[in-house]
């Protein structure tokens, strides 16, 4: 975020300069000021553009998997995979046909989960997955997502 912030105002500065080097050099009074006031609103619309990009693509990274929590409730590596599954919203035959596992093993590696995560039901097991870091967010593609977790 700093170096964002720093590299906006070093380009905003470097217009600056390049707007008083015109200046000096006469060249600003031989446009018509509405090409002058365009060329600086484009230069600050771009800017913008650009800074915005930077900084959504920063937030869409999210925070990382915690894998030492992982490892203290004794996650196994598939039950990590039913977990993503259901943070994502699946349901139980959605999560099997995702992992290619029967809607059975999905209510077995459920139940696991609940138990190593002091649970009793898949909004709970939700919220404690992201408590814990237990998912990593990676990129979602879109921030208005609203994903309903059903009991099924």
């Amino acid at each position: 975020m700093t170096r964002t912030i720093l590299v906006y105002a070093g380009l905003l500065a470097l217009a600056a300069f390049v707007l008083q080097w015109l200046d000096a050099r006469m060249m600003m009074r031989s446009l018509s000021g509405d090409l002058v006031t365009a060329l600086v609103a484009l230069g600050f619309a771009a800017l913008g553009l650009w800074t915005g990009i930077a900084l959504m693509q920063r937030r869409q990274a999210g925070p990382e998997r915690n894998e030492a929590a992982i490892r203290s409730l004794g996650l196994s590596t598939r039950e990590v995979e039913v977990l993503e599954q259901l943070v994502a919203g699946g349901s139980n035959k959605e999560i099997a046909r995702a992992l290619a596992i029967s809607p059975n093993t999905v209510k077995t590696h459920l139940a696991h989960l609940y138990e190593k995560l002091g649970v009793d039901r898949r909004a709970a097991a939700v919220a404690e997955a992201r408590r814990l870091s237990l998912v990593g967010t990676g990129r979602t593609g879109d921030f208005g997502q609203i994903t309903h977790v059903g009991d099924s």
